[in-house]
C-alpha cells in the first residue's frame, strides 16, 4: 500500500507517517537514547513496519516479534480510527504493548503522561482544558496554538518544557502535525494531516495531501 511519512535524512526510515488504510505510527526516543548508535538498527524502520500492515492491531502483533535488543530504547505509537497502542521499549527487556485509553495522552521521552516530564506537567492540563478540533468545520485552531506554545513552567527546566522548543544547543522543534481520523461508520471520509514545515510558532499549518 501507499505510505506518506516523513523521511531521517541521517538513518533513512521515519519518525511519523500514515498509510493508505489509515494506520498512524509516529516514534519517539526514550530518555538519554537521542541519536543513532553502533550495532543497533535505526529505530526509523518502526514506523515504516508499522506502516505496512492493514491495521494498528496487525500492526502491533507484527512489531511484539522483533528483537528489542536491536533497538535503542524508544515508544512507538501505532493507531487507526478503532484502536490506539503504545510499544514501550526501554532498553532493558521485551518490548510491551499498552493500549491507549480514551482521551488525552501526552508521550516524550519517558511513559505515558509522565509526570517527571516538564512538558507533559505544564502543557497536559491545558490540552485536557482546551477545545478539541473540529475536522469537519476545518477548524484546529486551539491546537495549533497549543503546539506553538513557548511557555514553560519549570524555570529549572527551561525551554525543554515548552510545547515548542528553541535551544542554543541542537535540540528543538522542527516541525509539527496534526491528525485527524474519519470514524469507522465515515467510509467515504479521507483521513487529514496537518503539517507545519518547521516551528508551528514561526511556519503556519497545511494539509498534506494523503
Amino acid at each position: 500500500g501507499d505510505i506518506v511519512a516523513g523521511q531521517d535524512n541521517l538513518a533513512g526510515g521515519s519518525w511519523l507517517g500514515i498509510n493508505d488504510t489509515g494506520v498512524i505510527a509516529g516514534i519517539l526516543n526514550r530518555m538519554g537514547s537521542l541519536g543513532p548508535s553502533d550495532g543497533k538498527r535505526s529505530r526509523g524502520e518502526l514506523v515504516l513496519e508499522a506502516l505496512d500492515h492493514a491495521d494498528a492491531a496487525l500492526a502491533v502483533e507484527a512489531l511484539m516479534a522483533l528483537n528489542s535488543e536491536a533497538y535503542r530504547p524508544f515508544n512507538l505509537i501505532v493507531a487507526d480510527n478503532s484502536d490506539a497502542f503504545w510499544l514501550r521499549h526501554d532498553g532493558t527487556g521485551p518490548i510491551t504493548r499498552h493500549a491507549i485509553p480514551a482521551g488525552i495522552s501526552m508521550f516524550t521521552a519517558g511513559d505515558r503522561n509522565d509526570p517527571e516530564s516538564a512538558r507533559v506537567r505544564a502543557h497536559l492540563p491545558r490540552f485536557e482544558g482546551a477545545a478539541a478540533p473540529d475536522p469537519e468545520g476545518g477548524d484546529w485552531d486551539t491546537w495549533e496554538k497549543l503546539l506553538a506554545s513557548q511557555e514553560f513552567s519549570d524555570s529549572s527546566n527551561s525551554h525543554e518544557g515548552a510545547m515548542c522548543v528553541t535551544t542554543t544547543f541542537g535540540f528543538g522543534t522542527v516541525n509539527a502535525s496534526l491528525f485527524a481520523l474519519p470514524t469507522p461508520n465515515q467510509a467515504n471520509r479521507r483521513p487529514v494531516w496537518r503539517f507545519a514545515g518547521g516551528p508551528p510558532n514561526q511556519y503556519s499549518f497545511s494539509i498534506i495531501d494523503i
